[in-house]
C-alpha cells in the first residue's frame, strides 16, 4: 500500500532489464518506494546497486513475455514477495529490424507475440491483481511510433498501435476500480535496444521518460508524451495525407 502521505511503496517491473523501466524505477525509488521486483527472463541478477544504494530492497522474479501461460504466477510471485503491487511498470519488447523481418516473416511474428500479445497477457494479469486491491498503477509503455505507423519500421510501429488501443481499453475497464492505467508515449530514446536506429528529432533520454512518468502518476494523467512537444507534433501527423506520409516514411 501507499505510504501516510501517498507516496508509492512498492513496484514490480516487467522487463527487468529495460533501460527505460529501471529510469522509472529509479526516480521512483528516489521518490520513496522501497519494495522493487524485478521480472526478467532468466532472472535479474545483481540489481543495479544504486537501488540499494538508494534504501531499496529489490527483488528478482521469472518473466518470459513469450510464455503466457506463466504471467499470472509472475504477478503472484510478486504479491508474496512485497504485498500489494503500488505501480506496476510494463517494459519489455523488441525493436529488431524492418528489412530482417521482411526477410523473415516467421520472426516478425515471433516480435509481435512478444510487443502485443504479452503485452495483453500481462495487462491482465496485473489489472486483476490491482482491481483485487482497490488500488494501484499499470505503466505501459507505448511508442509514437504506434500513433501513426511509418513504413520504415511497421512491424513494430504496429504491434505499439495494438497496445496502445489496448492499454486505453484497459483503462476504461478498470475505471471506478481504484486501479488506473497511465500510457507512456517516447520518441526516439537512446538505448541499447535502439542503438541501430537512426536518431530522430525531439530525442528523449530514459531519465527524461522516467520524470514523465513520475509526473504522469502523481498527477494522475491517463497518458504522457516525452518529450511533450511530441503530442502537438503527432496530432498534425494524424491529419497529414497519406502520401505525403508515406513519402515522410521510406
Amino acid at each position: 500500500m501507499r505510504d501516510s502521505v501517498g507516496r508509492v511503496r512498492t513496484v514490480l517491473l516487467l522487463g527487468g532489464r529495460s533501460e527505460i523501466g529501471l529510469a522509472i524505477v529509479e526516480r521512483l525509488v528516489r521518490e520513496g518506494a522501497k519494495e522493487v521486483v524485478l521480472a526478467a527472463r532468466g532472472g535479474v541478477g545483481a540489481p543495479p546497486g544504486v537501488l540499494a544504494d538508494l534504501g531499496a530492497s529489490v527483488h528478482s522474479v521469472e518473466f518470459d513475455a513469450g510464455q503466457p501461460d506463466t504471467h499470472t504466477g509472475t504477478v503472484a510471485e510478486a504479491v508474496g514477495l512485497v504485498g500489494d503491487l503500488d505501480v506496476v511498470v510494463a517494459a519489455f519488447g523488441v525493436l529488431g529490424d524492418q528489412a530482417a523481418y521482411e526477410a523473415d516473416p516467421a520472426s516478425a511474428a515471433r516480435a509481435a507475440a512478444v510487443n502485443y500479445t504479452g503485452h495483453v497477457c500481462a495487462g491482465l494479469a496485473v489489472a486483476a491483481r490491482l482491481r483485487e486491491q482497490g488500488h494501484g498503477a499499470l505503466v505501459v509503455l507505448s511508442s509514437v511510433a504506434g500513433v501513426r505507423v511509418r513504413r520504415f519500421n511497421f512491424v513494430y510501429g504496429s504491434a505499439k498501435a495494438g497496445l496502445d488501443g489496448f492499454a486505453q481499453g484497459l483503462a476504461d475497464s478498470l475505471h471506478g476500480s481504484g486501479a488506473r492505467v497511465l500510457v507512456v508515449r517516447p520518441g526516439y530514446v537512446p538505448t541499447r535496444m535502439s542503438a541501430h536506429v537512426d536518431p530522430a528529432p525531439f530525442p528523449a533520454t530514459p531519465g527524461q521518460v522516467a520524470q514523465a512518468v513520475a509526473s504522469g502518476l502523481r498527477s494522475g494523467a491517463t497518458t504522457v508524451w516525452a518529450p511533450r512537444v511530441l503530442r502537438p507534433l503527432f496530432a498534425g501527423m494524424r491529419l497529414m495525407p497519406r502520401a505525403l506520409w508515406r513519402r515522410l516514411g521510406r
